[in-house]
């Protein structure tokens, strides 16, 4: 494949992902831009929970039974000449540790606020993220079509609390009864707000002109309010700046309702023309070009049993440079070893379809049985490793148990593939005979994997209350040192799912005399997928 043929097919990808705080309308959002870009013909409500349709980006039965995201999922569509791959995240705070990881595979951001709440803790918690990484971020301000807070009020607290520069490309004209719809500033037309989801492109009446006296003669002193607040936002915000965007200090801002399908077509054309192309990503050994002519790619993700009658478990590439071809030899960075695989996958959600090829900005779906970690990064041969993906030292522990002795080979079976895909942290203790430990961020993440043991494992556990309060994983330039601190705190040492050593500790203060009685070793709260630099029993 010649280099312009392979940087035009870099050039049409477009890789983001849509992060909200719950409940802002983040899933939504998601099932109307597919919507919109026809991939699919009815969207799913998140919030029938007895209904038969349900959001296309929650393909789980705890996520039909809750109507919440737990897991991220990932949809591909083509839109406008452009391949879309569109990333859902989890909105709980509890699976959080998930929608960090994502962002590492995405080249944007859609920020979904919920217009009566404004900016929530969570939003800003991976808004952090997504300035720590410089990545472009787009805000959609929904629910207009409730009673909600002055859109004046919600520019100011993105800006303020956000560090950002906030620049409105549309403005709404009223709210809740009396929300008339949105002007496009960029555009000078208003767009009329009719309730309804079943709108389509194309199907909203469009009047032009800011003085255009049938606005004002039909939206009356809701319309002159607006008139003045686009006045004084057009003189107070900066103009659009498409390279301080790119940077990360601008953030376009739009008004709608994401489930009347209103306010869903400028986002989606504005990820189109101003959200950017895949990037360099930078190895441990050097900078990687998109437009290499080498594939290289990184699992971001495994997901055990999408398909739970064939029990698999898929492994999530980003593609970071070059072409994939279905049957390519492949190298396996971690272990060197070579892989063909021939049944890959792109994804709408849970359905797949068979791919032949792949580029730069792609998510594709490698199924494989335990070959795959994440993290790992496969190349055609050289010799790489992506970095930047977190694994979090939880904060909550509990011993789990099989209430069937029975099913204990299956009770490790299934923790061994949560634990790999990372819907918990599981750790065993290097003390014989030790109950095996789930790690988690948040309650909510032990109630899932319960109920995914049952529903998915056959394996019905008991959860019992740990001690443990941290943990903290351990490393030592010297080996040596490394193994005398375990071997003295041997009680409080485990492995996690890659056998990184963890120390378990139940108070702070146990970790402080830890860290003055041995200097040498250090104490990471924080883990990135590299088993030669962690504590090994291997």
């Amino acid at each position: 494949m010649s280099h312009d043929a392979l940087l035009q097919e870099v050039s049409k990808r477009r890789t983001f992902a849509i992060i909200s705080h719950p409940d802002a309308g983040k899933t939504t959002l998601t099932e109307k831009l597919l919507l919109f870009a026809g991939a699919i013909q009815i969207a799913g409500s998140v919030k029938a929970r007895k209904a038969s349709r349900h959001a296309s980006s929650d393909w789980m039965e705890i996520e039909k039974q809750r109507g919440i995201s737990v897991a991220s999922s990932v949809m591909q569509m083509e839109y406008r000449d452009c391949v879309i791959n569109l990333l859902d995240t989890p909105g709980h705070q509890d699976f959080s540790e998930d929608t960090y990881r994502v962002l590492t595979a995405v080249d944007a951001a859609l920020m979904v606020i919920d217009a009566a709440n404004g900016i929530e803790p969570q939003t800003i918690r991976l808004l952090q993220v997504c300035r720590a990484r410089n990545t472009p971020i787009i805000t959609f301000i929904n629910k207009f079509d409730r009673e909600v807070q002055e859109p004046l009020d919600l520019l100011s607290e993105i800006e303020s609390h956000l560090g950002m520069d906030a620049v409105p490309f549309s403005w709404p004209i009223g709210m809740g009864r009396k929300f008339g719809g949105v002007f496009d500033i960029r555009r000078n037309q208003m767009r009329v707000f009719k309730p309804g989801e079943e709108r389509r492109a194309g199907d909203d009446e469009l009047i032009a002109g800011l003085d255009n006296p049938e606005i004002a003669r039909r939206f009356g002193e809701h319309f002159d309010k607006a008139r003045e607040e686009i006045e004084l936002v057009s003189e107070a915000a900066p103009a659009f700046d498409h390279e301080a965007f790119l940077a990360g200090q601008q953030t376009p801002v739009f008004f709608g309702s994401a489930i009347n399908n209103f306010g869903v077509q400028e986002v989606l054309d504005t990820l189109v023309d101003f959200a950017p192309s895949p990037g360099s990503r930078q190895a441990l050994q050097r900078e990687v070009r998109p437009d290499e002519a080498k594939f290289t790619g990184v699992v971001f993700k495994i997901q055990a049993n999408m398909d739970p009658a064939h029990r698999d478990r898929v492994a999530f590439v980003h593609v970071c440079s070059g072409r994939f071809e279905r049957g390519m030899r492949i190298k396996v960075s971690r272990t060197g070893k070579d892989m063909r695989p021939n049944n890959v996958v792109s994804f709408l959600s849970q359905r797949r379809d068979l791919l032949d090829e792949a580029y730069a900005g792609d998510i594709i779906g490698i199924p494989n049985h335990g070959v795959l970690q994440l993290g790992d990064t496969l190349t055609e041969g050289e010799t790489l490793q992506y970095t930047g993906l977190p694994f979090f030292a939880p904060e909550l522990f509990q011993a789990v148990e099989v209430k069937d002795p029975l099913r204990t080979k299956q009770l490790r079976h299934g923790l061994a593939q949560l634990g790999e895909e990372g819907a918990i942290q599981v750790f065993r203790p290097e003390a014989a005979g030790g109950a095996l430990l789930l790690g988690a961020v948040g309650q909510l993440q032990f109630e899932v994997v319960a109920h995914r043991l049952k529903t998915e494992y056959g394996v019905d556990a008991r959860m019992m209350p740990s001690r443990y309060t941290m943990a903290r994983w351990v490393t030592a330039e010297d080996p040596r040192a490394l193994r005398k601190f375990m071997d003295a705190n041997a009680a409080h040492i485990a492995y996690d799912v890659v056998d990184a050593a963890a120390f378990l500790i139940t108070s702070h203060a146990q970790l402080r005399v830890a860290e003055e009685r041995y200097p040498e070793i250090r104490f990471h709260a924080m883990r990135e997928h590299s088993g030669r630099v962690f504590g090994s029993n291997n």
